[in-house]
């Protein structure tokens, strides 16, 4: 079934094409499996005057509810020069608003604009400085060094403001209302298509969610601005350059996508981060985050008829948007001939196919979903064919990545060592052609049917995962797949899934990437007995990691990088804590080593 994944922890970012590792599967989740029902969620819909649509569901089997809202926006709709500022929004709408999150709304707003009047001054330099750097003068901008000195003079008066300003805040005001009032779970994420919202809280304060979230909705002040931008494209950094096959991802991304806008990253390119205007924000959130392009959502222990009051109360008092959100019109042209990717990088050899594919609402999306589930999994065909039999490759599988505008099948493997990156990639082709050639055995599709409406009859299995649901449906164009889906799967045939595979899986539809491992010193590292002794996916980050640590000379930044891990390490994920413990361990080492040559 389409879009899987649950958000697992706060403002995290949905970004495709692999979604990012801290996600948890929808399909995961307890409760019991029943492959031959065909659920059903009893929804009631209805709009505010102000076009702000609604999707309530009543569930009595506990005393919570979980509310949120979905906003029909993400990474597609934005244009080039502000990529990332959707993302961004998922940090800034935790600022609070002209009543959460400040001592003095007065004050507040008065050096929000002397802040922008100061920023208006260095948005003048950095022009100079980028005319400097296209001549050739300097390199990185954010090196102090290629700064001019009106620059670095504005820089200081600006850290001046925003201590200034942190006198008369409330940090993490909005969190802390709703912890007290017995909430958990406060989170967002954005994606290409959308961007979500949402809380657990106790059943008897729906009314203090209505107006907490018409509150930041209707009144929003968008406090650090600029440092909060800082942190998203530091957040970024981390994500994307400091993590083996970061960098190659978006290029690959960016090379498989001709035209559509889906060819950048969720999180922005980097020049673009750094250079988001409050006022660029400003326009944006009154276009995209007005009531006419979001959808609210209540899953839980409540009675509609006493809630919708309450929602028409606090969320129909704001104004409908000035101007409607843009269509996205430009469409992805047909790919006319095959695209190769080849690079080194610090992590297992791999490769990786992908194929344009169909948007969320096409008639093919269940047919496509399920050719990917015949693929993938332990019984499936690509690690039958694969990993057991040809013995090319350690991992091999399948995925569909459906957008609201258009859609993708991935493939990826493994490849084993001492294997050739070349027979895995015909091996996966062979797999894909036996799809055309021959249909598929009744017995093996009834199978893969049963799987799939199971697993649908599990992510049924509690309020958040239905909310999760009816949100990302509704982002991709249509909540009412959640109760469709079963019966869409059922009508599926083999003849369905090979007319498919003939139509998409083409050599001219395809875009091949060979990641091969970088060797020099990371090669070296790849004879570490404790990094070859992790999980193959995490050995490639393992040893980037390590050789960071390795050339890193300042003490006082290592011992700050270990406060920060001693901090996480109760949130790391288990399947993490080896990665996590070997790094804290060299990190330790590294650190002695240091403070020894000193002495």
């Amino acid at each position: 079934m389409l879009a899987r994944p649950l958000l697992e922890s706060n403002h995290m970012n949905l970004a495709a094409p692999r979604r990012i590792a801290l996600l948890l599967l929808l399909s995961a989740l307890p409760g019991p499996v029943q492959a031959a029902e065909k659920p059903q969620i009893n929804v009631q819909e209805f709009a505010l005057p102000n076009g702000m649509r609604w999707l309530l569901f009543e569930r009595h089997d506990s005393p919570t509810v979980v509310g949120g809202w979905v906003a029909h926006v993400g990474s597609v709709n934005e244009r080039e020069g502000i990529t990332g500022i959707s993302h961004l929004f998922e940090h800034m709408m935790f600022k609070g608003t002209r009543t959460i999150g400040t001592k003095d709304i007065d004050a507040d707003l008065r050096i929000i604009a002397e802040q922008e009047k100061v920023r208006a001054e260095m948005r003048e330099e950095m022009k100079a400085m980028r005319e400097r750097q296209r001549r050739g003068e300097i390199d990185d901008l954010a090196k102090p060094e290629n700064q001019t000195p009106r620059y670095r003079e504005l820089d200081k008066q600006f850290d001046q403001l925003v201590q200034k300003q942190r006198q008369v805040q409330i940090k993490d005001h909005l969190s802390q209302i709703y912890t007290k009032n017995g909430a958990e779970g406060l989170n967002a994420g954005t994606s290409e298509d959308w961007t979500i919202y949402m809380v657990r809280l106790p059943a008897n304060r729906i009314e203090l969610w209505s107006w907490l979230e018409s509150d930041r909705l209707m009144n929003p002040v968008f406090r650090e601005f600029y440092s909060e931008r800082d942190v998203v494209y530091e957040e970024r950094r981390m994500r994307t350059e400091s993590t083996p096959l970061g960098k190659y991802d978006e290029a690959f991304n960016a090379l498989f996508w001709e035209a559509s806008p889906y060819k950048w990253p969720v999180v922005g390119w980097p020049s673009d981060v750094s250079s988001i205007t409050k006022a660029e924000a400003d326009a944006y959130f009154g276009t995209y985050y007005a009531p006419n392009n979001l959808t609210g959502v209540l899953v839980g222990d409540f009675n509609t008829a006493a809630v919708r009051p309450l929602l028409e109360r606090y969320f129909g008092r704001i104004a409908r948007g000035k101007t409607e959100p843009p269509e996205v019109v430009t469409t992805e042209p047909e790919q006319i001939g095959e695209k190769r990717f080849r690079a080194e990088a610090e992590t297992s050899p791999t490769v990786r196919v992908w194929y344009h594919a169909v948007p969320f609402m096409h008639k093919d999306r269940t047919v496509v979903d399920l050719i990917t589930d015949v693929l993938s999994g332990r019984t499936g065909r690509l690690y039958k064919g694969l990993v057991t039999g040809r013995q090319v490759a350690n991992e091999a599988s399948a995925s569909v990545d459906l957008k609201k505008y258009d859609g993708l099948v991935q493939v990826e493997s493994t490849v084993k060592e001492g294997k050739d990156p070349a027979a895995v990639e015909e091996a996966v082709y062979e797999e894909l052609e036996k799809l055309k050639d021959e249909p598929l055995p009744a017995e093996e599709l009834q199978k893969v049917k049963n799987q799939a409406k199971a697993n649908a009859f599990r992510r049924l299995s509690s309020p958040f995962s239905i909310a999760i649901q009816l949100m990302i449906y509704d982002g991709f164009g249509d909540w009412r797949y959640i109760n469709t889906y079963a019966e869409e799967v059922d009508r599926v045939t083999a003849a369905d899934l090979q007319r498919a595979a003939k139509h998409y899986f083409t050599k001219e539809n395809r875009t091949v990437g060979v990641f091969l491992r970088k060797t020099g010193d990371a090669a070296a590292a790849a004879d570490d007995p404790e990094v070859a002794a992790l999980p193959a996916p995490a050995q490639g980050m393992a040893r980037q990691q390590i050789a960071r640590i390795q050339a890193e000379t300042d003490p006082a930044k290592l011992r700050e990088g270990l406060a920060q891990m001693e901090q996480a390490k109760g949130q790391v994920p288990p399947e993490m804590k080896p990665v996590f413990d070997l790094l804290l361990k060299r990190a330790q080492e590294r650190l002695a080593a240091l403070e020894g040559q000193k002495k």
